[in-house]
């Protein structure tokens, strides 16, 4: 898996624990992350300020058909990265191309944006949901579940959910 690389959004505001542990997991499980921010090196803040992760590479520079899967971290960020149209570009290739996709928390708003909910459940933190079912979701109030090729996690508090759905829809699309 080594040679598998997944790419994980981040933006000004990220949610620490759904960034983080995700990241350490998908690590322990021997594939390599590429750190995707709207721009390359740059040391973006959680939203409580605790932690920081940087950026490799800006999402105008990525090719999705490089990337095996992609993750999106919920907090402040989705709202802001949901204005990056090469972000969403990502996503939307990536979903055509039936690529796993996680998304937990307020990281839906990045799916919404990207126009690839309609007719499929999902779920997140209840703050996006009247969003998702405008976006033409089906909104499921479950902790974690897969839904074809994407993976969704309601909150922290089911970070751990999320991270078996998440690493049984990798498995299976190796």
């Amino acid at each position: 898996m080594p040679d598998k690389v997944i790419g994980m959004l981040v933006g000004p505001g990220f949610e620490d624990l759904e960034f983080w542990s995700v990241a350490m997991r998908l690590r322990e499980e021997g594939y390599e992350l590429l750190i995707i921010g709207s721009e390359e090196n740059t040391l973006y803040e959680s939203k409580s300020g605790g932690l920081t992760a940087k950026s490799h590479i800006a999402a105008r520079n990525v090719d999705p058909k490089t990337l095996f899967a992609l993750t999106v971290p919920g907090g402040f960020a989705p709202d802001k990265m949901r204005r990056d149209t090469h972000m969403l570009e990502i996503i939307r290739t990536m979903d055509k191309d039936r690529k796993t996709i996680g998304f937990i928390c307020h990281a839906g708003w990045m799916a919404a944006s990207a126009k690839i909910l309609q007719g499929r459940k999902c779920t997140g933190s209840l703050g996006i949901k009247d969003d998702m079912e405008n976006a033409g979701a089906l909104w499921v109030d479950e902790p974690a579940f897969q839904e074809g090729n994407l993976v969704w996690g309601r909150v922290v508090d089911d970070i751990p959910h999320y991270q078996k759905a998440l690493i049984k829809a990798l498995a299976m699309q190796s």
